[in-house]
């Protein structure tokens, strides 16, 4: 599979910000990159991104109810992020673990139900600052894998976003073994978990991605692709990530 690079604009976004999205476009129609490309905006700009983005990049969601529908004042399904033009949602990003206290359970119920809709589910996973320190990071993440990726989960609807969540936004990046250890750790969890399915799904890693250190992550082994934060709201410094991707030899 071609790496994806996704941008997860949190909440962040306006219709102005659309902009962005257009330069994006214009940018992949003039040069098609080699990878796949990603932005999930706000629900709010997600039917609006799709059509601003004419089909070059994929439009997201990132976040989704378990249900199809019901009294779930607030929420969006599944099926009302594809109704509006998303073809992937992020599910169990550190920030919806931590701020709404979603479960390991809780994202693999949001992750079937995105798989029911026909969409591409990334599954975050991560640890923190202290669960790295002890000596867990590799335990807790493999736990995560468990708990958070569905059985029968096909690669073609599945990636796995890699966040070390003491790297979100701050600038500290782990070092290129740190995160080459952790992909290899997840592979072979993937592979546990589904089978030869697993070999295929691909890994993103996230956290403080940037132009200037993007290139040397996304050359790293079992690096699928990046999950892109902040950076992901300015054009020029989104398109100088995807851009990094190396040229499969």
């Amino acid at each position: 599979m071609r790496p994806l690079i996704a941008g997860n604009w949190k909440m962040n976004g306006l219709a102005r910000q659309l902009g962005e999205i257009e330069v994006i476009a214009i940018s992949v129609k003039a040069s098609p990159p080699l990878a796949e490309i990603l932005i999930c905006p706000p629900t709010t700009l997600i039917e609006r991104a799709v059509r601003t983005a004419a089909g070059r990049i994929a439009i997201g969601g990132q976040n989704c109810h378990t249900e199809i529908a019901g009294a779930f004042t607030g929420d969006v399904s599944a099926e009302m992020l594809k109704d509006a033009g998303a073809s992937a949602v992020v599910v169990g990003h550190s920030e919806r673990r931590q701020y709404h206290g979603e479960t390991d359970a809780v994202v693999a119920a949001k992750a079937r139900a995105v798989c029911r809709a026909g969409l591409l589910a990334i599954i975050c996973i991560g640890e923190t600052q202290s669960q790295r320190s002890d000596g867990k990071a590799l335990s807790v993440c493999g736990d995560q894998i468990a708990g958070s990726v569905p059985e029968g989960m096909i690669s073609s609807a599945t990636a796995i976003g890699y966040e070390p969540l003491w790297a979100i936004g701050t600038g500290h990046m782990p070092t290129s073994e740190e995160i080459t250890e952790m992909h290899a750790h997840i592979r072979q969890c993937l592979v546990a978990r589904l089978g030869g399915q697993g070999n295929e799904v691909r890994i993103l890693y996230g956290g403080s991605v940037k132009p200037s250190n993007a290139r040397d992550i996304l050359a790293l082994p079992e690096v699928g692709g990046a999950l892109v934060g902040g950076a992901s709201l300015r054009a020029k410094d989104f398109e100088a990530i995807f851009r990094s991707v190396p040229a499969i030899t």
